[in-house]
């Protein structure tokens, strides 16, 4: 599983879901998703958010273990 930041980094920035996926171009349910590890988002989404947030893609999205 792909962990993933972008709760945090929303709160950061006081973005809601909808700002977010308004910024990236998908649905508030796509964000949702992604944030409860139910959706794991493609490479390019997954830039696409890390430049939205403007840090890495890494900043962003991490391995989880294997185990989860």
């Amino acid at each position: 599983m792909i962990k993933n930041r972008i709760k945090v980094l929303r709160a950061e920035k006081d973005w809601t879901q909808a700002d977010l996926a308004k910024k990236v171009g998908i649905s508030r349910q796509a964000v949702i998703s992604i944030e409860k590890y139910k959706y794991t988002p493609s490479l390019e989404l997954a830039f696409n958010i890390a430049k939205a947030f403007d840090v890495e893609i890494t900043d962003v999205f991490e391995p989880g273990d294997e185990a989860e």
